[in-house]
């Protein structure tokens, strides 16, 4: 159950972050891939930390897990900006 609230965590982080114009990509999917596996990750980090588990649901690995994916989609998003090309960056905002 543990990895269910991960997943639903991160997808709660794509639909929402989706709806923010500012540096979303044209191609959705490496977002996807990058914030779950990120999620993923940020849940094994909660179960070392003892905050729930693979397999229970904890409401602290459910905020740990759901700020840390917001982090990531910011962090993409802020790296895509900067590693744009003029033109590009000038067309999307």
């Amino acid at each position: 159950m543990g990895i269910a609230l991960w997943l639903v965590c991160a997808l709660v982080v794509v639909f929402t972050i989706r709806n923010i114009r500012f540096g979303r990509p044209i191609g959705w999917i490496a977002e996807l891939f990058a914030i779950v596996i990120g999620a993923m990750l940020l849940g094994g980090v909660a179960t070392a930390l003892d905050f729930g588990g693979w397999d229970e649901l904890d409401w602290r690995a459910g905020v740990f897990v759901l700020f840390g994916s917001f982090a990531i989609g910011g962090a993409i998003r802020c790296g895509r900006l900067f590693t744009r090309r003029r033109g590009e960056a000038e067309k999307s905002v």
